[in-house]
């Protein structure tokens, strides 16, 4: 059991190597194409925009293929997609080719998470996703430290992505591991989540709108600062680790307080720091804390709201409350970059820290209000997990509550 769980950690470390370096590598890269304000932004969110598409499809196709042939199936349309765009550069071909990069990876990280979970002894099952989130958070920590040493405008980079990729396929495609057998569930009405559960719905399209504006557009103004790609990668790095850090911490308070009060305190740390952003000297000694901070904030809006709607709606409701949320946290994702692209080309960095700043502080603000309006429902069996946007509707298996 070890050895089949091992094989699909170390496959989708590979995989989040890979993410985390094309991330921030296709961000400098479109940086220095002349696409235009408008077209950047589209063509950096059109890959959440497949993120929810796939969030949508994946399930329907992993219940008739199988969890293997639909992991092999978003692998290879990743690297193919991949391997295309500097065969086919320009806006057009390269939106369509970050929707298919999207999708796939929305399919191979569905799988591989309710894989795990399906796999995992029910008392062992936080201590497999624990590892499973931290293979995570170094996989994309190391991939920033590969900007250093990358030629952008060079296609070596979408060659050593699609081999990453290709990597990971073979690795799960050789496994012995039996995969689980799927099932599937009525599907939650959006309107009852909506009422039950309106900050959780809120907390997660801000997550994932901040989410999408750091990571896309923060290494574009680095670089058109003049700063150096290693320090760029060591920035986003401080970030990932930031979000490492935090998880542990911030999930233990949340399984003590009342899930609201935290998420207030979060969404205001995270509005606090990016106003210190602002008002402060842009030095490397202010920076570095600041994006840890800033990483650590920023990770844990989600896992806080996932965890407060799944105390609020009944457990037999898991796997609906699971893909909604992804769902509206992808909508946020897709918005993000093209809304920051234009308040950067008014305000430049301040425009992008001001729109992160203020969305943090609307939440904030929202969830200390309702806090002090309802009183909290009480915390279930199943407590806060580390968790990303990443993490799915077949993540979660409502019989193990």
């Amino acid at each position: 059991m070890r050895a089949q769980i091992g094989t699909l950690i170390l496959a989708t470390s590979g995989i989040q190597l890979a993410n985390g370096y094309f991330g921030t590598f296709f961000s400098l890269r479109i940086a220095t194409e002349d696409f235009g304000p408008s077209m950047s932004g589209l063509v950096l969110s059109s890959y959440f925009a497949g993120f929810i598409l796939g969030a949508v499809c994946v399930e329907r196709m992993i219940g008739k293929v199988g969890h293997i042939r639909a992991y092999a199936g978003c692998a290879g349309l990743v690297a193919a997609a991949t391997n295309a765009m500097p065969i086919l550069a320009g806006p057009l071909p390269w939106l369509i080719f970050r929707v298919f990069v999207g999708l796939g990876c929305a399919g191979l990280f569905v799988t591989t998470e309710s894989w795990l979970n399906a796999k995992a002894e029910p008392l062992q099952r936080g201590r497999v996703f624990s590892i499973y989130m931290v293979g995570t958070f170094l996989a994309l920590a190391a991939g920033q430290l590969l900007i250093g040493w990358t030629n952008i405008e060079a296609s070596t980079p979408f060659n050593a992505i699609a081999t990453l990729f290709a990597v990971a396929l073979i690795i799960v495609c050789m496994t012995r591991a039996e995969p689980p057998r799927v099932k599937l569930y009525e599907a939650l009405p959006f309107r009852r989540l909506a009422g039950a559960v309106p900050i959780a719905i809120l907390g997660c399209v801000v997550s994932g709108l901040i989410s999408s504006v750091f990571y896309a557009l923060i290494p574009v103004w680095m670089q058109g600062e003049g700063i150096e790609q290693g320090m760029i990668g060591l920035i986003m790095l401080a970030a990932v680790l930031g979000g490492l850090a935090f998880q542990i911490p911030i999930g233990r308070l949340s399984d003590r307080f009342d899930r609201r009060s935290v998420l207030a305190a979060v969404s205001l740390g995270l509005t606090a720091t990016a106003v210190g952003l602002l008002l402060l000297p842009h030095t490397l000694p202010i920076v570095l804390p600041a994006s840890v901070l800033f990483g650590g904030f920023m990770s844990t809006l989600y896992p806080i709201c996932v965890a407060y709607a799944h105390d609020e709606m009944p457990a037999d409701r898991v796997v609906g409350v699971s893909s909604r949320l992804i769902l509206i946290s992808g909508i946020g994702s897709v918005v993000g970059p093209f809304i920051g692209t234009t308040a950067m080309t008014f305000l430049d960095l301040d425009g992008i820290l001001c729109l992160m700043a203020v969305a943090a502080f609307v939440l904030g603000i929202s969830a200390v209000s309702g806090f002090l309006v309802t009183t909290a429902a009480p915390h279930l069996a199943r407590p806060f997990d580390v968790l990303t946007p990443q993490a799915t509707a077949l993540a979660h298996d409502p019989t193990s509550i």
